[in-house]
């Protein structure tokens, strides 16, 4: 194997290889904040449910308190697995795609970033509907400087999902 590495060594020497780089672990170049704007919705959906599930009364039927049981662990279960899928999301929009020229343009990409990021794992930890509507503002805002960075202006519209809530998307004409 020291034979190896002195051969190649030897070669780098002679013929050293250029040094590239790609924005990312596969450069594909397809990147969206979508999937990060979906969590975010899905997270605010399931605070919703849990703001507004009927907690049991004292003469509710074993059956029916187990189902209320059962129905808060699977809304917390979703809150927090796509609570964790924004972060996700946003990690790899943050991390490979964004790039120093973008904050020239973008001075306040980090703070937006990370602020965004502090939403999501406070949304993991409560059930506050106020956090899940804040994690949706601050991913939107993010999409509307991925898509700006991208030269294409955005719009915000009413997402066809049960929050009703707003969704930034691009101008695709």
């Amino acid at each position: 194997m020291n034979f190896l590495y002195t051969i190649f060594q030897t070669l780098d020497k002679v013929w050293p290889l250029k040094l590239v780089y790609a924005h990312c672990d596969i450069p594909c170049g397809i990147y969206d904040p979508h999937l990060a704007q979906v969590a975010a919705h899905t997270v605010y959906r399931m605070m919703t449910l849990i703001r507004d599930a009927k907690a049991p009364g004292a003469d509710t039927s074993p059956a029916d308190r187990a189902q209320y049981v059962h129905s808060i662990s699977r809304y917390s279960a979703t809150k927090e697995e796509h609570a964790e899928i924004c972060k996700r999301e946003l990690r790899v929009l943050w991390g490979d795609y964004f790039k120093p020229e973008h904050l020239e343009k973008f001075p306040n990409l980090h703070d937006t970033f990370w602020k965004a990021m502090k939403l999501a794992g406070k949304a993991r930890q409560e059930t506050h509907v106020e956090v899940g509507k804040e994690l949706i503002q601050a991913v939107n805002q993010i999409a509307e400087i991925y898509w700006k960075s991208k030269g294409l202006e955005t719009y915000s519209a009413k997402a066809p999902y049960p929050t009703e809530e707003p969704i930034v998307l691009p101008k695709l004409s």
